[in-house]
């Protein structure tokens, strides 16, 4: 009997054992600061960095844009003929329509 009595104390210590490394793993894995949450934030701030860049090279455009514009007249009228579809006096404008 007391043979018997050790083999079910150590399988029951045995699988408290496990059940609570479990508990452990998942609080690890899926609490507020756990690895799932900190794979998730990594993946956003990825993201983040990536609008960022699109963001500061949309930016560099315009800038670039915005100086062609500032001063010289030719820029300036190619772009109120092309975008805004203005002419000079006495020129007629045709649209050309793409299908």
């Amino acid at each position: 009997m007391n043979l018997l009595a050790k083999k079910v104390f150590k399988s029951r210590r045995q699988a408290l054992v496990v059940i609570g490394g479990a508990f452990v793993m998942a609080f690890v894995l899926f609490n507020n600061r756990g690895v799932v949450a900190r794979i998730r934030l990594e993946v956003e701030r990825r993201e983040t960095i990536e609008k960022v860049r699109e963001a500061e090279k949309e930016t560099k455009r315009l800038q670039s844009y915005l100086k062609a514009l500032d001063g010289d007249r030719k820029t300036i009228e190619k772009v109120a003929r092309e975008k805004y579809g203005m002419a000079r006096e006495g020129e007629t404008v045709y649209k050309v329509k793409k299908d």
